[in-house]
């Protein structure tokens, strides 16, 4: 599982820096359109959070990032998350924030460039999508199979 996990990560940082230097290169000339007035495809630097809470807190952000890599390392270290889905969950918000630490760190802002026009979204990124799956199975994980699976060890 660690290898693969590794291998996960590793991809989908790849993927992630891939399209936000695609949208730094293509997308900040001129954004494409998609779908008129639905999607396109546009370059926004975001220097805050979701929806650019806490904007221009880079250093903040970066420390609560550092935590939270440390937390899910330390998780898979004690073996703390008992289930494949648990830890595949996981290893999608690793890999989501290390790819916006990435960008905070080296640009002192992230990158994102997906834009649904028709509900007024916030832009978001690749990793941004890692970051949401992975905490929305993780939940899951939580709500429904960490403490079955205790109470299995037992």
């Amino acid at each position: 599982m660690l290898i693969l996990s590794i291998f996960l990560v590793v991809s989908l940082v790849i993927i992630d820096q891939l399209i936000k230097y695609c949208a730094i290169i293509k997308f900040k000339i001129e954004p494409i359109v998609v779908i008129k007035d639905v999607f396109e495809l546009t370059y926004v630097e975001n220097r805050g959070g979701a929806w650019s809470i806490f904007e221009n807190k880079r250093w903040f952000f970066i420390f609560v990032t550092t935590v939270i890599l440390i937390a899910i390392i330390y998780s898979f270290y004690k073996n703390i998350v008992h289930t494949n889905l648990g830890r595949f969950a996981l290893v999608f918000v690793f890999a989501g924030a290390v790819g916006n630490f990435i960008d905070r760190l080296f640009r002192g802002y992230v990158v994102d460039m997906f834009n649904f026009k028709l509900i007024n979204f916030p832009v978001f990124n690749v990793a941004d999508i890692c970051i949401v799956c992975g905490g929305i199975v993780f939940i899951y994980y939580v709500m429904f199979q960490h403490d079955s699976q205790e109470k299995k060890e037992e």
